[in-house]
């Protein structure tokens, strides 16, 4: 099972500090993630950063019900290590 995210930080440039429940942590750039319809909000860096932990899936999430999966931020922080 992928662990839930417990804690974000606002670094830089779309970029988020992600700390998960196990407590592996890291750095994630999303400007990658940033492409289609969905998503065309996120690219106004205000809206951006207001990104806040859902609680119960323990996703990433946008004001606008846009989330990431914990699994792909997981797997993205393991590759970067």
């Amino acid at each position: 099972m992928t662990p839930k995210i417990k804690e974000i930080q606002y670094k830089e440039k779309y970029t988020y500090y992600i700390r998960f429940d196990n407590n592996r942590e890291g750095s994630v750039n999303f400007q990658s993630f940033l492409w289609g319809e969905v998503f065309e909000p996120l690219k106004d860096e205000k809206f951006f950063r207001k990104a806040y932990v859902d609680q119960t899936s323990g996703t990433i999430t946008w004001p606008n019900g846009v989330d990431i999966a914990a699994e792909t931020l997981y797997q993205k922080i393991l590759s970067n290590n």
